[in-house]
């Protein structure tokens, strides 16, 4: 069922550094041909970091971790191609069909693969309302399972941030902010949200990682890397436009999945910067993830 590349197995061998990625961003992120454009990019990306990437899908019922060019080619022109949680991968994998895995689904198969590393774009979390809703990514729960530190821009302003990091400090996942003191909401480098650990440098992340797992900890780490402060976009920018899709949706009559895709869509058209944004901090967390997976093997 696990289908790990030549290239990949090779590094993980001899003990180099690897940073797995994933392919939600391929088929259900950005249209053709940008979602092709920056899913080589962020590759390159990582190979002038000097690690190898690993681009992680489920094709035809096998997990692949490690993708070639035809393969990303294929994800980001293919039609009805599924979008895995890590409760969907093995599903997807027994009915033999094709799908992109998520953050959840990425660290899943990362884990498998024995990859420690994952860099992203934002992590998923806590909806807003989900007192009523009960509306929790996988992605939280999958932190709490997998030994994968994640390269993120820290969560969409759309989610509950505050109860997003209560629901991490609940599960035992440590969340460290990279160059920064606070919990960047994705577009923005700020939320208003404090964090206990700061971290300078990727020495000092890798003994952090290191120590944690040495400890006899089993989670993940969540890496909060803020967007370049050149490609953000003001937090009081993204809530004013996030207020008008929320009454957009809710006068659509949107609830449950289709609310996400709609709000976020809607974000683009009231605040197209959101776009470049998006691609300028999943570049820059491919960066840093490499910088970070190449101290920790070095060290």
């Amino acid at each position: 069922m696990l289908v790990v590349s030549a290239e990949v197995s090779k590094a993980l061998s001899a003990d180099q550094p690897v940073v797995a990625l994933e392919s939600t961003l391929i088929s259900h992120g950005l249209p053709f041909p940008k979602n092709l454009e920056l899913a080589l990019q962020i590759e390159n990306d990582i190979r002038a970091g000097g690690c190898i990437p690993a681009t992680i899908a489920v094709l035809n019922g096998q997990i692949h971790v490690g993708l070639s060019t035809d393969q990303i080619e294929f994800l980001a022109t293919g039609k009805d191609i599924l979008k895995l949680n890590a409760s969907d991968v093995a599903l997807c994998a027994s009915q033999k069909k094709t799908g992109a895995t998520t953050v959840a689904g990425t660290m899943l198969c990362a884990h498998l693969a024995g990859i420690r590393f994952f860099a992203t774009g934002g992590i998923g979390g806590v909806h807003r309302g989900a007192e009523q809703s009960f509306d929790i990514s996988q992605d939280l729960t999958a932190f709490r399972q997998y030994p994968v530190a994640v390269v993120t821009a820290g969560a969409k302003s759309l989610l509950d941030l505050p109860k997003t990091l209560e629901v991490l400090e609940t599960y035992g996942v440590p969340v460290i902010g990279y160059q920064t003191q606070e919990f960047p909401s994705f577009w923005s480098r700020s939320s208003g949200l404090p964090l206990t650990w700061r971290i300078d440098t990727p020495q000092e992340m890798a003994l952090m990682a290191r120590t944690h797992w040495q400890s006899g900890q089993a989670s993940g780490l969540v890496i909060a890397n803020p967007i370049p402060q050149e490609f953000e976009i003001p937090a009081s920018d993204i809530e004013t436009a996030l207020q008008t899709a929320l009454a957009d949706a809710s006068a659509a009559g949107l609830r449950g999945k289709p609310v996400t895709p709609y709000l976020l869509g809607r974000l683009r058209a009231l605040l197209p910067a959101t776009a470049s944004s998006n691609i300028e901090l999943i570049r820059h967390n491919a960066r840093t993830g490499a910088a970070i997976a190449q101290a920790y093997y070095k060290g």
